[in-house]
């Protein structure tokens, strides 16, 4: 699993229960959009996530796009748990291992 795909589930479980939008994910993980959009569409492939468009009523009073919300599903954020703990824990042991000085 990729580091941006792992930033992007530590959002999402850091409320589970919430619906995530694009901008808000992209604004805490640093990652641009056209990065995160894919890595969206790929988790809800999983089955980790879904998603749903925003109504329409909404946003229209507010004079900007309509959003599309992602949700962790329970299987979703059970696998997403794992695997941030499964890379906080490779991170913790590269930290660890001494370097070697390169040529």
């Amino acid at each position: 699993m990729t580091p941006q795909t792992v930033a992007v589930l530590s959002v999402m479980i850091e409320e589970p229960d919430q619906a995530h939008y694009g901008l808000a994910i992209a604004r805490a993980t640093g990652l641009k959009t056209g990065t995160l959009h894919p890595i969206l569409a790929r988790l809800q492939e999983a089955g980790w996530t879904t998603s749903a468009w925003e109504d329409p009523e909404d946003h229209e009073d507010q004079g900007r796009p309509r959003r599309r919300y992602h949700r962790l599903t329970k299987d979703g954020e059970l696998a997403a748990r794992r695997a941030v703990a499964a890379a906080s824990a490779s991170g913790a042991r590269a930290a660890l291992r001494p370097r070697t000085a390169q040529s």
